[in-house]
């Protein structure tokens, strides 16, 4: 997938179908659309293109950053993403100068699907009604998706944090159709687990939204192979001094530190992107009397790990009956 950061660098593409949205967790609402895009990309033999935007314009804590976005934006077969910069300068334009200057005249879209409940321009003024009154004047053919609801609640980037926080995992996986997952940096940490004989991938979850602190069975996704491994989510309460880098997890959360120890695994991965993806929790985060104490429950959590992995299917999730597309 082609990614474009910044308006300036925006040019017309071939037959543009254009999903117009934020896009955070790109869940089971959000698939939606970017497959209905990427689908008639394909028929029309047209471009896939998402227009997105970064920071979050409602300074919402992310459930994905942009990376991870992107990353499963492209596996849904999107083929462009251009990603605008929400700054002060761009808050202030109007919702018809967005559509006509930036939709139409740079991009030249021919087709934009959008989420009914979807707001943009300044002062989120603009919304569905002026996209259809536009789509007249300016000759582009429009497609308004419905909320996706489970029961009688729609699926939302909002209730998804507030499950991920909350330790509903299971849950907000099926809203997300795959596993709650982390995806970050990897970055060198205090080596304490190595020196307990556990070495750990420290992680940077580039300000992602992360589950409570605890001990998980987890899946490390490193070059698009999976290994099974448990990870820790924490403060390391057990050691009274800690050195490394300390971590920005979220904008409602406290600083923790995130390492999973990844089974047969001897690669030397700093600096790359690991994607965790948490399977079950194994236990909550304790304090313990001595290192030794330390090593003996980490024994048993790997223990109880490979319990849960091994043989392990990815967890399959039922599909969401869609609202109607208008």
């Amino acid at each position: 997938m082609k990614t474009i950061h910044g308006i300036n660098k925006i040019r017309k593409f071939r037959r543009p179908v254009v999903a117009l949205g934020v896009f955070d967790g790109v869940h089971r609402g959000h698939r939606r659309i970017l497959k209905a895009v990427a689908d008639k990309a394909k028929r029309i033999r047209g471009t896939s293109i998402v227009v997105t935007f970064w920071p979050h314009p409602q300074r919402e804590g992310n459930i994905y950053s942009l990376e991870h976005r992107l990353r499963s934006m492209e596996s849904i077969g999107i083929e462009v993403c251009i990603v605008i910069k929400f700054n002060k300068e761009f808050s202030i334009i109007s919702a018809e100068d967005f559509i006509r200057d930036i939709l139409v005249n740079k991009i030249g879209a021919q087709y934009i699907y959008v989420g009914r409940n979807f707001k943009f321009g300044k002062q989120a003024k603009g919304d569905y009604k002026t996209l259809e009154r536009l789509s007249r004047i300016y000759n582009f053919k429009l497609k308004l998706f419905d909320m996706a609801r489970v029961g009688d609640r729609p699926i939302s980037s909002t209730y998804i944090r507030s499950l991920i926080t909350r330790g509903k995992l299971n849950a907000a996986g099926k809203l997300l159709s795959m596993p709650v997952s982390v995806l970050g940096t990897v970055i060198r940490g205090t080596s304490l687990a190595s020196r307990l004989g556990f070495p750990t991938a420290n992680i940077n979850p580039h300000h992602e939204v992360l589950p409570p602190s605890g001990v998980y069975a987890v899946l490390a996704i490193f070059h698009n192979k999976r290994f099974k491994g448990v990870c820790y989510i924490g403060t390391k309460p057990t050691f009274s001094r800690q050195g490394g880098i300390p971590l920005l997890a979220g904008k409602h959360q406290r600083q923790k530190h995130i390492e999973v120890y990844i089974f047969n695994f001897k690669k030397n991965i700093y600096g790359k992107y690991l994607e965790i993806q948490f399977i079950r929790k194994i236990r909550n985060e304790r304090k313990f009397s001595s290192p030794q104490y330390l090593v003996q429950q980490i024994k048993k959590d790997i223990t109880q790990t490979r319990k849960y992995l091994p043989p392990f299917l990815i967890p399959q999730y039922m599909p969401i009956k869609a609202s109607p597309l208008h």
